[in-house]
């Protein structure tokens, strides 16, 4: 498939960009030479690469609005962890799916995702042509427990056997440890000892609330990140979630061991955790990009929003409107996220790269003036994609699902929340 993409705006810019199979092959004014499977109109129409969504957890749009107005030790004890006692494949098969139409009417490329049933959110993000980085959370309080002996390790294990580089090299699966509050010492040190013989990413939370981080000393003489780092878990490309409490001395180990953080500002501010020190962070050269968590905690799957309230949080919190360029807000979104899922020759528009893109429509009031279009960041909202392209496959266009009976997945969706958590449909 050869597509031609009629000068949309890119940097400022109208251009020319031609997408054979699944490779940006040309980027320019002039209109290349040749025939085309299919000419795209790039008119008022403005090009971004794919959104990044790399703190998630796909399953839990079934508990979207079922949780609310409590901090999280209550709302995972008393709300979320009974909730999830009611899963099944069948429903987490179909609340991934859900989500993942979510993210890709929002923009979003690629996720990644830490979670249980985890085969069914491969086979759900196989299906609908998205991209992603996929681990079974592991937890472990037995002191006696060893890895051989774990189910959730040998789902895991079996999850990387059957669907590493699964889907055209689309899904990745990474090793998940989920916290140091739900793990002991030498689990930890024997999950991080396989993920590097694996050669396998990691993917952690890590000090979330004051309280996960203040316990962890009281329980280790540690921070969560010094836990980590001592039991060996940054000797792999490792995602740390969150990381809203993390001290400078936690920073350093990060930079040093190339630990990227996604940060999660709209379920931090609505889970009243806090406030991540983001400048702080870019300052010392630490990958940052960007997650949503699950629905449970933020209700959407919207990287453009996390990227606005991280534009204006930042600025507020310090006190300095000029605290974070915008076009770093956009990196951290798109090549960010892709450097943190290890994924080469992506997250970026340019020539030689995965054809991993989306057009924001320019013909609606929020955007209407256009000055510069790194800025139109603070007008922009998910309403205005109106087309998601990955891998060179375009996945959502106009309002239409490609790989999606949309209907259909709506229809499952209600019912399997109703029957199960008697919502109302």
């Amino acid at each position: 498939m050869k597509i031609l993409f009629d000068r949309p705006i890119i940097s400022g810019e109208k251009k020319y960009i031609v997408i054979e199979n699944d490779i940006i092959t040309y980027i320019g004014t002039d209109r290349p030479e040749g025939d085309f499977d299919r000419i795209i109109s790039g008119d008022r129409k403005m090009m971004m690469p794919g959104l990044y969504n790399c703190h998630t957890h796909v399953p839990m749009t079934l508990f979207r609005g079922y949780a609310e107005d409590l901090p999280l030790h209550e709302w995972l004890h008393e709300k979320i962890f009974p909730a999830e006692e009611l899963l099944t494949e069948k429903s987490v098969y179909i609340s991934s799916k859900f989500a993942i139409a979510e993210m890709i009417k929002n923009g979003v490329v690629s996720f990644t995702d830490m979670y249980s049933f985890s085969d069914k959110i491969a086979e759900a993000s196989i299906e609908t042509g998205i991209k992603a980085n996929i681990g079974r959370a592991l937890l472990c309080f037995d002191p006696n427990l060893k890895l051989k002996d774990d189910f959730r390790f040998h789902e895991a294990e079996n999850l990387f056997k059957n669907y590493h580089n699964s889907g055209n090299g689309r899904i990745k699966i990474d090793m998940s440890i989920h916290a140091e509050y739900t793990n002991l010492f030498g689990y930890v040190k024997e999950t991080a000892e396989y993920t590097k013989e694996i050669g396998a990413n990691m993917h952690v939370h890590i000090s979330e609330t004051i309280s996960e981080h203040n316990e962890c000393i009281e329980r280790n003489g540690m921070t969560p990140t010094e836990f980590f780092y001592k039991a060996g878990l940054f000797e792999s490309p490792t995602t740390a979630a969150h990381c809203v409490h993390v001290t400078d001395s936690d920073m350093e180990i990060m930079r040093e061991k190339g630990v990227s953080v996604a940060h999660n500002p709209v379920s931090n501010l609505k889970l009243g955790s806090g406030v991540m020190r983001l400048p702080v962070m870019l300052e010392k050269g630490i990958n940052v990009t960007f997650g949503t968590d699950g629905c449970a905690s933020n209700n959407t799957l919207d990287i453009l929003k996390e990227m606005y309230i991280a534009a204006i949080l930042h600025k507020g919190v310090n006190l300095k409107p000029d605290i974070i360029p915008v076009s770093e807000i956009i990196k951290m979104a798109t090549e960010n996220g892709a450097l943190s899922q290890r994924r080469e020759l992506c997250g970026k528009i340019e020539i030689g790269y995965k054809a991993d893109i989306i057009l924001l429509d320019m013909n609606d009031f929020n955007m209407i003036p256009l000055y510069d279009t790194d800025a139109a960041l603070y007008s922009i909202n998910s309403s205005n994609v109106c087309m998601t392209m990955a891998d060179g496959e375009v996945l959502y266009e106009n309002g239409e699902f490609t790989t999606i009976d949309i209907e259909k997945l709506k229809f499952d969706m209600r019912d399997i929340c109703a029957a199960t958590y008697n919502a109302k449909s």
